[in-house]
């Protein structure tokens, strides 16, 4: 008797619902009756969004790992390059932590920004009011809790950074979802040269812990929650409101019912900060803007046309008119700033027009000065570059390897002139 078979059923490709810019697709479901592992029973309401995930897991040891090379550098730069060529005891265990803008923000946590009768009407003036109160008053409130200043800036940052690395990985995971994006993400971070800077007592690691969990919140539509994390951010660092302009355009790129248009004033809170800082400052100083102008006198950021930054920063990295130390800076600044345009101009054709914003407005501040300063520290803060290159990587595993194997002496060499405060010496 002849077999009959049935007819074969053509296959029907079902075209994945379009979204809006900068929307998550929800994940697709299993086939029917296929099993699938990752089917577990609901948490309770209000629980499941704040346990973690093996991924989170997985970041937090990838960032205790890279916190323990980091102080063992510290450790071993105390006995290698002390001071004094001609010293037998090493410097305090926390020294190498204590450079630089360090002073301004102790200076700040601990006597005010305007202790007695001092201020800018001195000639030898520090101009701490160049830098916003966010991280001194969270300085100050933990010191209350650890006497060590060093030591309860490095608790911030380590506490911070932790929230940042896990915000990063969601966010890359958010936006690339499947395979190792969000671990490759901050592994590029943590192995970026400047990030050194996440484990000192800076603003970058409070910032990012503020900013990165804005933008998440900004992503799934929770926009008053957006607003309120990005206006603390901005409290710590003038990039927040680069971000509140990215929130901005997201919500104006995404927003389609008429009844999510109600959370628009919540976009205008992230100024909020800034203002009172400068209302307090004008009460102080009778000047508006002395945050800015204490910019202008301590760091030479004034305005420039881009040109003519461009110019001048050439100039000291290859004219032989400063230091080694300097010119080698100076180059990283170009460098910086050469990332920073292929990278706006990379979001701009993906129409990622809200990164595109955030990047833009970084580039335009720190490109207008007299010269190009503080650039390459800012890339920490330029999530967009960091899921990119772990999205190259994943892609080309070569690449991936390129850049960990050249970036590795720069992180080093780096990491070791600043921690023994020899940077452009």
């Amino acid at each position: 008797m002849p077999t009959v078979r049935p007819e074969r059923q053509e296959r029907v490709t079902i075209p994945a619902p379009r979204t809006a810019a900068g929307a998550w697709p929800p994940p697709p479901a299993a086939p029917a009756g296929e099993p699938s592992r990752r089917r577990r029973a609901r948490p309770a309401p209000g629980r499941a969004r704040y346990r973690l995930s093996p991924l989170d897991r997985d970041v937090l040891w990838l960032y205790l790992l890279t916190r323990a090379a980091v102080w063992i550098t510290a450790y071993c730069a105390r006995w290698l390059f002390p001071p004094d060529q001609d010293a037998r005891t090493p410097q305090a265990l926390l020294a190498p932590f204590r450079q630089w803008d360090w002073h301004h923000f102790l200076n700040i946590a601990r006597d005010g920004y305007f202790p007695g009768t001092d201020g800018p009407w001195q000639k030898d003036w520090d101009n701490r009011e160049a830098f916003l109160p966010g991280f001194p008053l969270v300085l100050r409130a933990v010191h209350t809790i650890v006497p060590h200043w060093t030591l309860a800036g490095l608790l911030i940052s380590f506490l911070a950074g932790a929230v940042a690395v896990v915000a990063l990985a969601r966010i890359a995971e958010y936006h690339l979802p499947g395979g190792n994006t969000g671990r490759r993400t901050v592994l590029l971070l943590l192995l970026s040269p400047c990030a050194v800077f996440l484990a000192i007592g800076y603003t970058e690691a409070l910032f990012l812990a503020l900013a990165l969990p804005a933008w998440l919140a900004a992503q799934r539509g929770k926009w008053s929650l957006a607003a309120a994390l990005c206006a603390l951010a901005t409290s710590v660092r003038v990039s927040g409101l680069f971000l509140a302009a990215a929130i901005a355009v997201h919500f104006l790129t995404t927003v389609r019912r008429r009844g999510h248009w109600a959370a628009l004033p919540w976009l205008a809170l992230p100024a909020l900060p800034v203002g009172l800082y400068s209302w307090y400052l004008e009460s102080r100083t009778g000047d508006w803007m002395a945050w800015k102008h204490a910019q202008e006198r301590g760091w030479y950021r004034t305005f420039h046309t881009p040109w003519e930054a461009w110019t001048n920063t050439w100039s000291g990295a290859f004219d032989h008119t400063y230091k080694t130390g300097y010119a080698l800076m100076f180059q990283a600044e170009l460098l910086a700033m050469i990332i920073g345009l292929c990278l706006t101009g990379l979001l701009l054709w993906r129409r990622r027009w809200p990164e595109a914003v955030y990047i833009g407005c970084s580039l335009w501040a720190l490109g207008t000065s007299y010269w190009y300063m503080s650039i390459p520290r800012s890339m920490l803060l330029w999530w967009p570059l960091w899921i990119a290159l772990a999205g190259a990587t994943l892609r080309r595993p070569r690449l991936g390897t390129a850049l960990l194997c050249l970036g590795a002496p720069l992180t080093t060499v780096f990491a070791l002139t600043f921690l023994t405060g020899r940077w452009a010496g």
